[in-house]
C-alpha cells in the first residue's frame, strides 16, 4: 500500500506540475552542490497473532529480534543497494556531509548513519533506513531493505554497537557506482536466494 502511494504521489505532482509549466522530476540528485531527494523507509514488524511491534518490550527497549534486523541491515544492505539507488545519478547523492548516508552504521536519533532508529513509544519502535533515493523503485526498494532484515533475524546476526558521534567522519561503507552495487548483489547468495 505505502509503495502504491508513492506511485501515486509522483504521477499526480507530475501532472501538477505540467499543468504549470513545469517538470516534476524525482532524481536522487538533480541538483549539484544541494542535498539530494530521498526515500527514506520506516520499518518495524507487527506480531500477527497479538498485534505488538516486536522490535519493543513493553518498557520500550529494543528486543533481540530488533537488534537482529538492524544487524541484517548493516550486513546486507550494500548488497541491495542496486534496488536502493538504481541509476547512474543515485550515487551522486551519497556523499559525505550532504544530508545523505555513506555507510550502514546505525544509531539512536543519529541522522548521520544510514540506519536511525527514530525517538519513539514502545508501539512505535521502528528502524528508519535513510539510504534509498526519490529514484528508487518503491516496491523494490521495500523488498530489498525487507529482505536484509529479514536475514538478519534469521541468521541472528548481531549489529554493531549503535554510533553516537558523526557517521560522516567515518569510512564509505556502501557501493559508490551502479556497477559495483549490481555486482554486490550477485555476489551475495543469501540475497540471491530471496530474489531468485
Amino acid at each position: 500500500a505505502v509503495a502504491d502511494q508513492a506511485f501515486l504521489f509522483k504521477t499526480a505532482a507530475r501532472e501538477i506540475a505540467l499543468q504549470h509549466g513545469l517538470n516534476a522530476v524525482f532524481m536522487a540528485k538533480p541538483i549539484a552542490g544541494q542535498a539530494g531527494s530521498s526515500m527514506h523507509l520506516h520499518q518495524s514488524v507487527i506480531d500477527k497473532d497479538t498485534g505488538r511491534n516486536i522490535f519493543s518490550t513493553s518498557r520500550g527497549k529494543p528486543t533481540r529480534l530488533f537488534l537482529n534486523y538492524i544487524g541484517g541491515l548493516q550486513q546486507y544492505t550494500p548488497a541491495a543497494m542496486s534496488l536502493l539507488a538504481p541509476n547512474v545519478n543515485s550515487y551522486r547523492r551519497i556523499t559525505r556531509y550532504n544530508s545523505a548516508p555513506i555507510n550502514t552504521h546505525w544509531g539512536y536519533d543519529n541522522r548521520t548513519a544510514g540506519l536511525r532508529v527514530p525517538l519513539a513509544t514502545p508501539e512505535a519502535m521502528r528502524v528508519e533506513n535513510r539510504i534509498p533515493g526519490s529514484d528508487a523503485n518503491p516496491y523494490l526498494a521495500i523488498a530489498g531493505s525487507l529482505a536484509a532484515g529479514y536475514l538478519g533475524i534469521v541468521e541472528r546476526i548481531k549489529p554493531e554497537d549503535p554510533l553516537t558521534t558523526d557517521a560522516y567522519e567515518l569510512p564509505y561503507g556502501l557501493p559508490r557506482d551502479l556497477l559495483s552495487a549490481l555486482q554486490a548483489l550477485k555476489d551475495c547468495k543469501p540475497m540471491s536466494k530471496i530474489f531468485g
